[in-house]
């Protein structure tokens, strides 16, 4: 095991399907002998767990954590660990950070409005972190600011295009002084894969089913639907431009009016009797869009100092028109990159793909957070 590796302890939070995936990558990684992160703790929203009178948590140990959450059963219920409740336990992680001399890295894989305070503290703990979670970066300017102020302590690729490099190309661009004057792309999967199901002809309320049964969505499809999540991304890419934007600053489309919201209607009712009632106006939208030798894409566009999420009607022809599936895309026009633009285009959905970013943004901020002192503590957070 390399000298940074053995400095470095790993505390993930959130098990649910990134934070699982990564604990598998994790074993894969120490399976293969290609390296050993050594896991301090692995969190979920009840308990802190970490390994009884040993300072990290070993493979037997990390399989029984992923094989009870698996079953539905609490950490707390696996021999061989001490499982603190969870405030507890993250307070007792950090007050380590204090006395150890290595260095710890949080990795946020929850989807939690919450974590954003225990993630400024890691930081003046000392400590890196590693985001899957888009919330704390979309929530007040000022918090964004607090978890952005040492580019070398944080680390976020996996909040707008899962393991596409998404983030890292912004910020190489906007860095090399090279102003960008426009962003846009596909950025949900489950929402790429509706686009094409309407091209080919599908009803709009059959297309959504059927990413309701591949496991697309979210529980509810209006969570994809409503378009906010494309808008937490949209507001992410904005900000490494300098844009200084809040989330209610982003014009977001829904693809559902408001008379088939949660509010008004069972997830059930929407299935079956909310979304036929969308059919004929989405039939009319693509019919409208085909005439003019363009498709649908629900597209991002950052641009001007504005930034807004919605329906497009594309030319067939260019990127945008010829992405199919769950894929994603980011279009990045600039200087030097225009008039032909800067495309990135890969899978920008799914836990493996997820926490794969969220591995590599670890194993970043291992070669290059700074090196660690008496105070300072990693720690790696995957939403």
């Amino acid at each position: 095991m390399s000298r940074k590796l053995l400095d470095t302890r790993l505390v993930i939070v959130g098990c649910g399907g990134v934070g699982l995936a990564l604990i598998r990558h994790i074993i894969r990684l120490r399976d293969s002998n290609t390296c050993h992160i050594p896991v301090r703790a692995v969190c979920d929203s009840k308990h802190v767990a970490t390994a009884s009178g040993a300072e990290e948590l070993d493979t037997e140990l990390l399989k029984k954590l992923m094989s009870a959450k698996a079953a539905g059963a609490g950490l707390d219920s696996v021999a061989g660990v001490l499982a603190k409740p969870v405030g507890q336990g993250l307070d007792d992680i950090l007050a380590e950070m204090g006395k150890s001399p290595v260095r710890y890295i949080y990795a946020d894989c929850t989807a939690s409005f919450s974590m954003g305070e225990t993630l400024v503290r890691v930081l003046e703990a000392g400590g890196s972190i590693a985001l899957a979670n888009k919330k704390p970066i979309t929530g007040p300017t000022l918090l964004f600011q607090q978890l952005s102020a040492d580019p070398r302590r944080i680390r976020c690729e996996s909040t707008c295009g899962a393991g596409m490099p998404l983030v890292t190309a912004v910020q190489r661009i906007v860095r090399s002084g090279d102003p960008v004057s426009k962003m846009a792309g596909a950025l949900s999967g489950t929402l790429g894969f509706v686009m094409s199901g309407l091209e080919e002809g599908q009803r709009f309320s059959s297309v959504v089913a059927a990413a309701k049964e591949a496991g697309f969505t979210e529980p509810d499809p209006r969570d994809d639907l409503s378009g906010l999540d494309v808008a937490r991304k949209a507001l992410i890419l904005a900000r490494l431009l300098g844009y200084q934007l809040e989330l209610p600053d982003v014009t977001v489309e829904s693809l559902y009016p408001g008379g088939l919201a949660p509010e008004v209607m069972s997830v059930e009712e929407f299935m079956s009797a909310g979304l036929p009632q969308l059919d004929a106006e989405f039939q009319a939208k693509v019919a409208a869009a085909a005439e003019k030798g363009e498709v649908l894409r629900y597209a991002a566009v950052v641009e001007s100092g504005r930034c807004s999420v919605g329906l497009q009607s594309v030319p067939k022809e260019s990127p945008l028109g010829q992405l199919s599936g769950t894929d994603n895309l980011l279009e990045i026009r600039s200087e030097c990159y225009h008039p032909n633009p800067l495309v990135l285009q890969g899978r920008g959905a799914g836990t493996d793909a997820t926490a794969s970013g969220v591995l590599a943004d670890i194993l970043e901020l291992v070669d290059c957070a700074p090196r660690p002192s008496r105070h300072e503590l990693v720690a790696a957070d995957c939403v």
